[in-house]
């Protein structure tokens, strides 16, 4: 109430919901990336480390806005796509936690080891999302 330049917060938040709905990040790095003009809404996962403006922004999400970055806190349950390595990934616990890559069975002899192997993979990783009750 009373807020001058209302406008102002109506747009931050308008940025953030752009970014963090059906959120994908380019990928996850711990130097900011060069970036000009088309790369506006675009997102990266900070990794360990970072450095530059990202300085204590680990597991954060960088926004570029065009002239600056804005970040993210994560908050348990949220997921993003990586676009770099074409797979999912949710924040639990203070941590993003990547989905495992499963391989298929193969082979004759053991098919039923494998079988149950990728399944075992497959309901655990369930459970770590939250999908299935551990």
């Amino acid at each position: 109430v009373s807020q001058a330049q209302k406008e102002v917060t109506h747009n931050e938040a308008l940025v953030l919901i752009d970014a963090l709905i059906q959120l994908t990040v380019e990928s996850t790095q711990s130097m900011p990336p060069e970036v000009n003009d088309t790369d506006i809404g675009r997102c990266w996962l900070v990794g360990a480390a970072p450095s530059g403006l990202w300085v204590n922004k680990v597991g954060h999400i960088a926004i570029w806005t065009g002239g600056s970055w804005r970040f993210s806190a994560p908050q348990n349950g949220m997921r993003l796509w990586d676009r770099s390595i074409g797979r999912q990934s949710h924040y639990n616990a203070g941590q993003w936690i990547t989905g495992p890559s499963i391989s298929s069975p193969a082979g004759g002899a053991v098919i039923d080891v494998e079988a149950r192997d990728a399944l075992a993979a497959i309901l655990q990783f369930m459970k770590s999302i939250g999908m299935c009750a551990t």
